[in-house]
C-alpha cells in the first residue's frame, strides 16, 4: 500500500516538473474522447473506471505467478491436502503453519491486492460524491457510486477476515502516507455494512432481468443489487448480527429472480451428467445461458476472442484436476476436464466421509473416483485404471469436476477460460440456515438446508442434527472448490478444530495449526513502512 503511494508521489512530482517547464500553449492537449483518469468526470468516464475495478477484480482468483496460489485457500483445511510432489510454494505455509511469518507472500498478496482495490473505489466515490459529474442522472451516479462501494466493501471484508482489525482508507491516497493505525474491527464493519447497504438500493438487477447489456446484446457481468444482499447476508454474520443475515437472504431467495437448478439444461443436457453439473460447463454458467442459480458470475474470455480478456492465468483447473495425462495409456481430452496436475487433493474425509452415496453431488458427474484408459492405439483402451501407490495421490486421486474445462488450442493448459461462479442461490440458503441457527431456531435451519438437500438427493435432516459443523459440512458438500473454504472456516472460527480433526493423513500433514492462525500476519513490509506510527502485529507473529 505505501509503496503505491510512493509511486503514485513520485509520478505526481514528474508532472509538475513537466508543467513548471512547458508552458507553450500549442503544447497543450484538449482530450474529446478517452477513457483516462482525466475524463472521470463524465458517464464515459466513470464506466471506464468501473470496468478497471472488475479488472482487479479478477487478479485475485487468476493470480498465477505462483501456480500454488489456489491451494492457499483450500489445502491445510478440512477439505485438501497437498501431495508431495506437486508442491509449489506459496502454499506450503498453509498446511506447514511452523512456516507461516510475517514475510509470508500469500498474506502480503492479499493486503496489497484489497488496498489497491479500496484506492480504485475511494477514487470514484469520492469523485461521484463532489457533484463533479456533468450531465449524469441521479440514478446514473448512485448506480456507479454503489458498484465502487461494493467493492470497496468487498475487499473490506476480504482484510477482515483474513487480518481482523486493520487501517480504515475513506479518501484516495494521492501522496506517501506512513502513518496508519488499525481501526476497530466494529468501525470496519459498519463502513462495509453502510457500503453493501447503499449498493443494494442503488444497485440494478442482475443480467437478463432488465440490466445493462454489452454491444452484442447479452447482458453484463456488472454487480447487482443481490450480489451486495448476500454479502451483506455474510458480513451480518461475522459481525454477530444473525437476524440481519437471515432477511437478506430472504430477501434474495423471495425475489423471485432466481431459482436453484432443479432440471438438465444447456451445452451437454442430451448427454449423461445431472443437474448440478450442469452448472459448472462453460457455456452453462451465466445468466442468459440458462443459468437462473447464478447470483455474481465473474466471465472470463479468451484472448483469441476478447483482447485483454484474461488479466493472468488462472490456475484453478490445474490445482483441483487429477495430473491422469502422466499414466502410460492415457491422452488429454475434454471428458477428463483437460490437462490437471493435481497441486491439491481432496482429505479422505471428504472423499469417504462427507456425501452419502446417493447425493447428486457426489455422482460420477461431479466427484471423479475412477478413471479408464483412454488411448484407442493401447490394447488396455477401456479398461479401468487400478489405484495404486503414488497413482492415487495425483495422478488419478478422487477430485471434483468443477473446474473442467478443455481448449483444444491449448491442450498444454496452463491457462483457463472458464468463469468463476463466485455467489449463487445454494450458498444463499446455506447463509440462512447458519442465520437461523444462530438464533437458536433449529427447526428452521433444517427446513431451509433441507431445500438444498432436496435438489441433491440426500436425506432430509431434522432439527435435532443441525449443528454448527453440520451446517459446515453441508458448505462443503455444496460449494466444494466454489467458496474461499479458509476464509469461511476463518470468518467461523473453526479452521482449528475442523482442520485438526478432519485432515488426519500422513502424507503432507497439516502442522503447527494453533489459534494465532485464525487471522494471517501483517505483512512485514507494511510494519516497517509505516515509520510515523504502529501498525500492530496480529498476536503469535514475530
Amino acid at each position: 500500500m505505501k509503496k503505491t503511494n510512493l509511486i503514485i508521489s513520485s509520478v505526481i512530482a514528474g508532472c509538475l516538473l513537466m508543467f513548471s517547464a512547458c508552458k507553450k500553449t500549442y503544447l497543450d492537449e484538449e482530450v474529446y474522447s478517452a477513457y483516462s483518469p482525466q475524463t472521470l468526470n463524465d458517464s464515459l468516464g466513470f464506466e471506464a473506471s468501473i470496468i478497471g475495478m472488475h479488472n482487479h477484480l479478477s487478479t485475485f482468483f487468476s493470480y498465477s505467478d505462483p501456480q500454488g496460489w489456489p491451494s492457499v485457500w483450500h489445502a491445510g483445511t478440512d477439505i485438501a491436502l497437498v501431495p508431495p510432489t506437486q508442491r509449489q510454494g506459496i502454499e506450503i505455509p498453509y498446511y506447514d503453519y511452523t512456516q507461516l511469518i510475517a514475510t509470508d507472500g500469500a498474506a502480503s498478496f492479499t493486503w496489497g491486492w484489497a488496498y489497491r482495490m479500496i484506492n480504485n473505489a475511494n477514487i470514484i466515490i469520492k469523485t461521484i460524491e463532489s457533484g463533479n459529474t456533468g450531465a449524469m442522472t441521479a440514478a446514473n451516479k448512485n448506480s456507479i457510486n454503489g458498484e465502487a462501494k461494493f467493492f470497496r466493501a468487498y475487499a473490506y471484508n476480504i482484510l477482515a477476515t483474513c487480518f481482523g482489525r486493520v487501517p480504515l482508507v475513506k479518501d484516495p491516497l494521492t501522496a506517501p502516507k506512513t502513518d496508519f493505525v488499525r481501526a476497530p474491527l466494529d468501525s470496519v464493519n459498519t463502513l462495509i455494512i453502510d457500503d453493501l447497504t447503499f449498493a443494494a438500493a442503488n444497485l440494478p438487477e442482475p443480467g437478463g432481468f432488465g440490466s445493462r447489456t454489452n454491444t452484442n446484446g447479452k447482458p453484463t457481468a456488472r454487480a447487482n443489487k443481490y450480489q451486495a444482499m448476500q454479502l451483506l447476508a455474510e458480513v451480518y454474520l461475522r459481525a454477530g448480527k444473525p437476524a440481519l443475515a437471515e432477511a437478506q437472504c430472504d430477501a434474495i431467495i423471495n425475489s423471485g429472480k432466481f431459482a436453484l437448478t432443479t432440471a438438465r439444461y444447456g451445452i451437454k443436457a442430451s448427454q449423461a451428467g445431472d443437474a448440478f453439473n450442469d452448472m459448472f460447463w462453460y457455456g452453462n454458467q451465466r445468466r442468459y445461458q440458462g443459468n437462473r442459480e447464478a447470483i455474481w458470475v465473474m466471465e472470463f474470455e479468451h484472448p483469441s476472442t476478447v483482447v485483454g480478456g484474461i488479466t493472468n492465468n488462472p490456475q484453478q483447473r490445474r490445482n483441483w484436476g487429477a495430473a491422469y495425462y502422466q499414466i502410460a495409456g492415457m491422452i488429454i481430452c475434454d471428458s477428463l476436464g483437460g490437462r490437471g496436475i493435481a497441486r491439491m487433493r481432496l482429505t479422505n474425509w471428504v472423499v469417504y466421509d462427507l456425501y452419502e452415496t446417493n447425493d447428486m453431488r457426489n455422482s460420477q458427474y461431479n466427484l471423479r473416483r475412477k478413471f479408464y484408459y483412454n488411448d484407442p492405439t493401447k490394447a488396455n483402451y477401456g479398461q479401468q485404471i487400478p489405484y495404486v501407490g503414488a497413482d492415487t495421490v495425483f495422478k488419478i486421486c478422487p477430485h471434483t469436476t468443477k473446474w473442467f474445462q478443455y481448449d483444444p488450442n491449448d491442450v498444454f493448459g496452463f491457462a483457463m477460460i472458464k468463469d468463476f461462479m463466485l455467489m449463487r442461490l445454494g450458498e444463499t440458503y446455506l447463509l440462512k440456515a447458519e442465520a437461523q441457527f444462530k438464533q437458536g431456531n433449529t427447526g428452521g435451519a433444517a427446513t431451509t438446508i433441507n431445500v438444498i438437500r432436496a435438489r441433491a438427493n440426500a436425506t432430509p435432516v431434522t432439527g435435532g442434527q443441525i449443528t454448527m459443523d453440520f451446517i459446515l459440512d453441508e458448505r462443503a458438500r455444496e460449494l466444494l472448490a466454489e467458496e474461499n473454504r479458509r476464509m469461511t472456516l476463518m470468518r467461523t472460527g473453526t479452521l482449528v478444530e475442523r482442520t485438526t480433526r478432519l485432515n488426519v493423513q500422513t502424507i503432507n500433514p497439516v502442522v503447527g495449526l494453533a489459534a494465532k492462525h485464525l487471522l494471517m500476519p501483517i505483512p512485514q513490509t507494511e510494519i516497517n513502512l509505516n515509520k510515523d506510527a504502529i501498525l500492530e502485529q496480529n498476536t503469535g507473529y514475530n
